[in-house]
């Protein structure tokens, strides 16, 4: 059995998280604890569903306004889902180190700790995440990393990390290269051309640069998909030219992109963008579209390096790239983007990543044989 301990929700966007454990329930059974919440309910409870394919979300249901200590009564529930496991063939996967107040008597055959973020330089961190990351990383067998910059940076303060820079479904976004016959609903009605940005809208994105780069060029149009967390709504730019559409289905930004002239990437440079290795790169470059980015590390290399995206520090110059893309776009960058594309997939990260947990110790006879067809024995 595997059980990842998250900061994220299963039916948030969908990203790093979902595209590994999706590929690990073929090998595992997979329980995906999330942080409580705080509801109607009279008692604490559990509340588990299935969303997808070996996969179960679990979630801690608290009373609203509940104002007792969280942490034992969060030890009880995830005990109860361990059960009678034997622990020998328990992985237990964290993305958050804050799960470890409520883990810490779990017995593991492996600790896996999936770095894909710097959780500390979040808005709204908890002050004690850089303690508890110290225990974790003390504690897991194996650590991986969401990108090169945050491997740099912790890469001595383990002896078995490894960076394993969040990949991509190129069939999935290279459909958007075949233009519909019909936009989406919400979109069709936007004039061209279009810049567009998929994703989180929270203090990583510049928004002044947003509003900067709408005003410099009041005949393009902005197009920015995505929930809006951690920053207020009324904290957005709002122009003619900038549409906030909203979150959309994984399944579904093909569709947008289509539509789309050139992809942009206006991230803040701060410490919440540091260490971020934005999945979204690799994406944009799918579905055929140019990239013009602002200097983040793991944007410039390999992306930026390789000429595949182009780098922008300020408004102007984000203009003045997204004018040369539009302008003209080259043959040979798109044949050096499916080069550069064909070295990584989703399966491929798995695959390696897999290798690595089993290195660790976790007995072979306790996951599936490719002849097992699915059948779940951890």
């Amino acid at each position: 059995m595997l059980l990842c301990l998250s900061h994220l929700r299963w039916n948030f966007v969908f990203q790093r998280p979902q595209h590994f454990l999706t590929r690990a329930a073929k090998t595992y059974r997979v329980l995906f604890l999330e942080e409580p919440i705080f509801a109607g309910s009279s008692e604490p409870f559990l509340r588990s569903s299935r969303e997808a394919p070996g996969i179960t979300v679990c979630v801690p249901v608290f009373p609203e306004g509940f104002a007792g200590d969280i942490n034992p009564l969060l030890e009880e529930m995830t005990d109860s889902l361990v059960g009678d496991v034997d622990t020998g063939d328990l992985v237990l996967w964290y993305y958050t180190p804050m799960a470890l107040e409520f883990t810490r008597n779990i017995g593991a055959g492996t600790v896996v700790y999936d770095n894909m973020d710097e959780l500390s330089a979040f808005r709204g961190a908890s002050p004690r995440v850089l303690a508890l990351e110290a225990e974790l990383l003390a504690r897991a067998d194996a650590v991986f990393t969401g990108g090169h910059s945050l491997y740099e940076a912790k890469r001595d303060r383990h002896h078995n990390i490894h960076a394993f820079p969040s990949s991509i479904d190129v069939p999935h976004f290279s459909s958007a290269r075949q233009k519909p016959v019909n936009d989406p609903v919400d979109q069709a009605a936007i004039p061209r051309p279009r810049l567009g940005f998929f994703g989180v809208v929270d203090e990583r994105l510049d928004l002044d640069l947003v509003e900067r780069v709408a005003e410099l060029r009041p005949d393009w149009h902005l197009v920015i998909l995505g929930p809006v967390v951690k920053i207020d709504e009324a904290s957005l730019p709002r122009r003619p030219n900038i549409h906030w559409l909203g979150m959309k289905r994984y399944q579904d930004l093909p569709s947008y992109l289509a539509g789309w002239d050139a992809g942009i990437m206006p991230f803040a440079v701060n410490e919440a963008t540091r260490f971020i290795s934005p999945t979204k790169t690799p994406e944009f470059l799918a579905a055929g579209l140019p990239v013009v980015s602002t200097p983040i590390r793991d944007v410039i290399r390999p992306y930026g390096a390789a000429g595949l995206v182009e780098i922008a520090s300020t408004p102007e110059e984000f203009v003045s790239s997204v004018e040369k893309l539009m302008a003209k776009r080259e043959p040979a960058w798109l044949a050096s983007v499916d080069r550069q594309l064909a070295t990584s997939s989703w399966d491929q990260t798995w695959e390696a990543m897999h290798e690595k947990i089993l290195a660790c110790g976790i007995p072979l006879q306790h996951v599936f044989t490719p002849a097992e067809k699915g059948i779940a024995r951890v």
